[in-house]
C-alpha cells in the first residue's frame, strides 16, 4: 500500500490526516462531518488528492464506541484497506514519538504514521450480519444492566435518607421494569444464538467448562465471533488479564492485572473465576498452588480469570469439549 491516511473519529466530525511523504513529514488535513451523507465527499477528497485507487490506500483509525462503525463499513465497500488500531498501542506510540500537543488533526497524522509502521497488522474485515446483530443486543443488555445498577444504588441511598415513599416506590417500579426487559433481551440473545449453528455449537462447547454458565458463554460467543484472536494470549491481553510486574532498583512490587479492555466482561469473568476455583479441577489446582506459593488471593484469582479465558479460547478454536487434564 502506497498511501497512508489516519482518521480521528468523534461523534460530530472526522479529522483526516494524509501522510504525503513519510520521509519529509509532508502532510495534508481535512475535516468532514461524521454523517453518512458526507462519506462520499470524503472518499472523493481522498482519491482526488492521492490520485491512487482505494486498493492502494491504508486507512488507520481507532475504534470509538459505535461512532466509527458506519464509516468503516462504507470505506470497506469502496475498496479501502482498513486498520483498526489498538488505542493503548497508538497512545504508547504517540508518547514514543514525543508528541506533546494533542489535537484531532495531530492525532489523525499520528494514526497514519502508526498504521504505516505496523508490519504485522491485520486488516479489518466486516462481520457477518448475525454477528453485528448479536453485538448490538449484547451492547443493549450492557446498557440495561448499568441502568438497573444505578436504580439499585438509588434505592439503597433512599433507605438512608428522608425520601418520600412515593419516590422509593418509583425506584422499585423502575427496577422491576428493567429486570423484566433484561430477561426478555437475554432470551432474545439466546434465541438468536440458537438460530445460527456455528454460534450454537460454540456456546455448547463453552458450557462444557465448569465455571462457565449462561452469562459468560453468551458473552464469549459474541466476543470470539467478532474478534479475530490468533492465540489465547491475545485474548487474555485484550481482556486486560496479562500480569504487570512493577520493579525499580531495589523496589520489588507485586504483579497485578493490566486491566486494559472491557471492564464489564472482566467483572463477569471474575465471578466465573471464583466459581471455577472451587469446582473446575484444572483452575482449582492452579489456584491452590499459587496460594501455597505465597501469592495473594487476588493474584491467584487473576490467574484463574486468565486461565478460564484461555480455556474458552481453546475449546472454540479446537471445536472440542473441555477435557480437564490435571498436571
Amino acid at each position: 500500500m502506497n498511501v497512508s491516511i489516519g482518521i480521528d473519529v468523534s461523534k460530530e466530525k472526522l479529522d483526516l490526516g494524509w501522510l504525503r511523504d513519510p520521509a519529509t513529514n509532508k502532510k495534508k488535513s481535512k475535516v468532514f462531518k461524521n454523517d453518512p451523507k458526507h462519506f462520499e465527499a470524503l472518499v472523493l477528497w481522498i482519491t482526488k488528492n492521492t490520485k491512487v485507487e482505494p486498493q492502494e490506500i491504508l486507512i488507520t483509525l481507532e475504534p470509538t464506541g459505535i461512532y466509527h462503525e458506519p464509516l468503516i463499513y462504507f470505506l470497506h465497500d469502496r475498496g479501502f484497506n482498513i486498520y483498526l488500531a489498538n488505542p493503548a498501542q497508538a497512545n504508547n506510540y504517540a508518547k514514543s514519538q514525543g508528541q506533546v500537543h494533542k489535537t484531532d488533526k495531530l492525532d489523525a497524522i499520528l494514526l497514519a504514521r502508526f498504521g504505516l509502521q505496523q508490519e504485522n497488522r491485520t486488516l479489518w474485515q466486516p462481520e457477518a450480519s448475525e454477528i453485528r446483530g448479536l453485538k448490538a443486543m449484547i451492547r443493549r443488555l450492557e446498557a440495561l444492566e448499568k441502568d438497573r445498577q444505578r436504580e439499585c444504588n438509588r434505592l439503597e441511598a433512599s433507605e438512608f435518607s428522608d425520601v418520600s415513599p412515593r419516590v422509593q416506590q418509583s425506584v422499585k417500579d423502575m427496577i422491576v421494569v428493567l429486570e423484566e426487559e433484561i430477561k426478555r433481551l437475554q432470551q432474545d440473545i439466546d434465541d438468536h444464538i440458537d438460530r445460527y449453528p456455528p454460534l450454537k455449537k460454540n456456546r455448547e462447547l463453552l458450557e462444557t467448562i465448569k465455571g462457565v454458565g449462561p452469562v459468560i458463554s453468551r458473552e464469549m460467543v459474541c466476543l470470539l465471533a467478532s474478534k479475530c484472536f490468533k492465540t489465547a494470549k491475545q485474548l487474555a491481553c485484550y481482556l486486560g488479564l496479562i500480569p504487570q510486574i512493577k520493579e525499580s532498583g531495589k523496589y520489588k512490587g507485586h504483579s497485578s492485572l493490566s486491566k486494559q479492555g472491557p471492564s464489564r466482561l472482566r467483572a463477569k469473568l471474575y465471578m466465573a473465576a471464583v466459581v471455577s476455583a472451587q469446582h473446575n479441577p484444572l483452575i482449582k489446582g492452579q489456584y491452590e498452588r499459587l496460594l501455597s506459593a505465597g501469592k495473594k488471593k487476588m493474584q491467584a484469582l487473576g490467574a484463574a480469570m486468565r486461565k478460564l479465558a484461555q480455556i474458552c479460547f481453546g475449546v472454540v478454536k479446537n471445536q472440542q469439549e473441555f477435557q480437564p487434564q490435571m498436571p
